[in-house]
């Protein structure tokens, strides 16, 4: 009864995309809605405990139902607290068994980015662990989930999912060039890297403004001491903003900003997509040595409790992910709908093929409607090009196991 309900709600879509959300990023995801109101449906979902401490989890029934019928299906999950890891898990490994369509979940930060190498025995690489449990996702009706995540911390963390997933690489640096499009001195912008490795990654998105590279360099009057310097560019009169992946203790950004100064700009303001800011060492910037030291430190809303401490503080702006999510949600809705049309049409020929192998043997190892339940049981292209070449030739035994 089960299977022929499931089929009953393939039958037909809405053509509307439907979003789910952890209850931390419920503003981003009313601002998400809001600006497609038309085509993006919330689903609500109560985050509550049970008495013992763990997850007590229901999405919204109606909203589950319509979803079901849905183009496609996002969740907006944040696994910025440890402590939230499992029961972000829990929900996400559900989503499949809700028979969802095309399940995209929007990963803002890959928490333990930072900890992807171990360089001593006893060390534990967390950033692989947490991989290995978002590849445990089960597939959904269409295919492997989609993991889309902002600024991965080290590209090659993307190669630490399994392929049970699709793992889909963003960056949240668009919309910070359009803030910096709308500054009066947009024309005096230079862009600075505090190191190499953000100067191989970032430079792309910025040729049209002129680079700094900073580095780390060893103290001429203290050789176990190393300081950020200019290594390339021209910093005088300049407004220098400083881009990185994320921000921990700020340090690195301070010292990249004293660097800049004495290299003679006029005015530094940073960016980071993520802002950690453990135990709250974005105070530093607001009242402490680092308050006169930026003009503007932008930062995304991929950390819900931080952009929600710094926003509305000098010299902290918080740029919200939301449009950018919106966009992601929309075009990979029409990307959905359109691949949808190609396998459809592929898996028509495909079954005609397969009819006319089965009329050519004439074998008679699988009837009509034996072979029509076992159409209906493959769930990938890819299975029901494997029964194609089964029919064909003298291959009728692996048409009797693959039905077994």
């Amino acid at each position: 009864p089960r299977l022929f309900n499931r089929t009953a709600d393939m039958s037909g879509t809405n053509g509307q995309v439907f979003l789910l959300y952890c209850e931390s990023l419920a503003p981003v995801a009313t601002m998400i809605q809001e600006r497609h109101p038309d085509k993006i449906q919330l689903v609500e979902t109560k985050w509550e405990r049970f008495p013992d401490g763990f997850p007590n989890i229901r999405f919204d029934a109606e909203g589950m139902e319509r979803a079901r019928n849905g183009a496609s299906v996002c969740f907006l999950s944040s696994m910025c607290d440890p402590g939230d890891i499992f029961e972000q898990l829990c929900a996400i490994y559900s989503l499949p068994e809700h028979h969802l369509p095309n399940i995209r979940v929007i990963l803002p930060w890959f928490s333990t980015g930072t900890m992807d190498r171990v360089e001593s025995f006893g060390e534990v690489a967390s950033a692989k662990s947490l991989a290995k449990l978002i590849s445990a996702t089960p597939k959904g009706r269409s295919g492997p989930v989609t993991f889309s995540i902002f600024d991965i911390h080290a590209l090659q963390e993307q190669f630490f999912f399994e392929d049970s997933v699709l793992v889909e690489l963003n960056s949240a640096i668009p919309i910070l060039k359009s803030r910096l499009a709308s500054l009066e001195d947009r024309g005096n912008i230079a862009i600075c890297y505090p190191n190499d490795g953000a100067h191989k990654r970032f430079k792309g998105f910025f040729s049209e403004y002129t680079s700094i590279v900073c580095g780390k360099e060893r103290d001429l009057h203290d050789p176990l001491k190393r300081v950020v310097k200019v290594k390339e560019g021209n910093a005088i009169g300049r407004h220098c903003v400083i881009i990185d992946d994320l921000v921990q203790s700020g340090g690195t950004l301070m010292q990249c900003a004293i660097a800049l100064k004495e290299a003679g700009a006029a005015k530094t303001s940073c960016y980071v997509t993520h802002g950690i800011f453990p135990d709250n060492a974005w105070t530093k910037f607001t009242d402490g040595e680092g308050k006169d030291l930026i003009t503007k430190f932008w930062v995304t809303d991929s950390m819900p409790a931080v952009a929600s401490a710094v926003d509305g503080k000098d010299p902290f702006e918080v740029l919200s992910l939301a449009p950018l999510i919106a966009q992601l949600m929309i075009a990979g809705d029409l990307q959905t709908n359109f691949s949808d049309m190609k396998t459809n049409l592929d898996r028509s020929n495909l079954l005609k093929s397969i009819f006319r192998e089965f009329d050519a043997a004439g074998a008679g190892t699988i009837s009509r409607d034996e072979l029509i339940l076992l159409m209906a049981t493959l769930a990938q292209d890819e299975a029901i090009k494997i029964v194609v070449e089964q029919f064909s030739g003298e291959r009728h035994s692996a048409v009797r196991y693959e039905r077994s």
